[in-house]
């Protein structure tokens, strides 16, 4: 079942929350709903599950018009980011409540759906226990339970791994991406985690103050972000951005200066056709594809370093050149604090973006 928004405009009084959406999620997907707190996701989603009315637009589920359709209408489920569980209820009892609430089945065959949910998230043996009894990680795979076990058309989390600790939050990621591999369910997720967008998703939305800037998979995104906003926003460590401009030569000068030099001047070429001179660019080079050679400078480009942070199968490397900080990746190194290191970067990795407008300029 896919699900489509034309158009779609949320506003709260003078406040556009979300700003003439058009988007296609196609049946089967996992889509992912990627932004900062206050970019629109989450009243994207709630509009999505009927919670919230759109000020105008249209929205579609299966190609039927649900607009104004009552949520219980539209056969999607809901995980929220507090489990909202029954605390009064047994773990059973939660899980069971939507089928019993429809009228779904007899008690024999809403038994049997919840012990087969319950027995797919590895709750089985909860199924006796109150909620105050149960761990983070438990009420999370019953609420999880409770969604699934009257086989939504499509299925919306709301940030729903967000109140557990890091280990966890791993576990329970894939789980949540095997279950919705084998069960093919639509799935909208909501999360300001890149890590999670990353790891779980099909493609991933990108917004920002209520506009989706950019939609792709998470590599492409990764690999060719549309703008200043997606470049910084994707990535841990976030990119390099430094300030330059294209001289009327059609050179770059940028600082730091070796950056001017790892441009391909084909490429310069093609930019300044198009691009007028004495504009400001942003030069942006993610911290992995800046490369560190211990032994000295290579063409006269250097750095000294100031910071490292050893992570283990990577070290952080923070650096000072011409004037400029900036951050490298590399695998373990043997370089100390205060020591000079040659820096070196590939043409293709580095990212030229328009200074005014944001847009990255890889298309030209």
């Amino acid at each position: 079942m896919g699900i489509r928004l034309v158009n779609v405009r949320k506003q709260f009084g003078r406040t556009v929350a979300v700003n003439d959406l058009t988007l296609a999620i196609e049946e089967g997907e996992f889509f992912v709903l990627l932004g900062p707190s206050g970019c629109g996701k989450t009243t994207t989603l709630r509009m999505i599950a009927g919670l919230e009315r759109p000020t105008r637009g249209t929205i579609l589920i299966d190609e039927r018009e649900v607009t104004h359709l009552e949520p219980r209408r539209r056969d999607i489920a809901m995980v929220f980011q507090d489990y909202g569980l029954y605390p009064h209820m047994s773990v059973f009892d939660n899980i069971a409540f939507p089928l019993k609430i429809q009228g779904t089945g007899s008690s024999a065959e809403r038994a049997r759906r919840v012990t087969e949910t319950a027995e797919r998230l590895h709750i089985a043996h909860l199924l006796r226990r109150k909620p105050a009894q149960l761990s983070g990680g438990e009420k999370q795979r019953v609420a999880l339970a409770r969604s699934l076990v009257r086989n939504p058309r499509a299925f919306l989390m709301d940030e729903p791994l967000s109140n557990l600790d890091a280990k966890l939050r791993i576990t329970m990621r894939s789980e949540i991406k095997r279950l919705v591999s084998e069960l093919k369910i639509t799935t909208v997720y909501v999360t300001h985690d890149q890590t999670e967008a990353m790891a779980l998703a099909t493609r991933v939305g990108i917004m920002d103050k209520g506009d989706m800037v950019q939609v792709g998979t998470p590599l492409e995104i990764y690999d060719r972000p549309a703008t200043a906003f997606v470049a910084g926003f994707i990535g841990s460590p976030p990119m390099n951005m430094f300030k330059g401009e294209l001289a009327p030569s059609g050179r770059l000068s940028t600082t730091p200066q070796f950056l001017s030099a790892a441009v391909a001047p084909g490429r310069l070429a093609e930019i300044s056709r198009a691009y007028p001179a004495g504009r400001p660019l942003t030069v942006g080079v993610r911290p992995e594809h800046l490369e560190l050679e211990p032994s000295g400078a290579r063409n006269g480009a250097s750095a000294k370093v100031e910071l490292i942070e050893p992570l283990g199968a990577d070290t952080y490397v923070y650096l000072s050149c011409d004037g400029i900080e900036m951050m490298a990746v590399a695998r373990r190194i043997a370089v100390k604090v205060g020591e000079r290191v040659g820096l070196r970067v590939l043409n293709e990795h580095i990212h030229l973006i328009d200074g005014e407008t944001g847009r990255n300029l890889a298309e030209l």
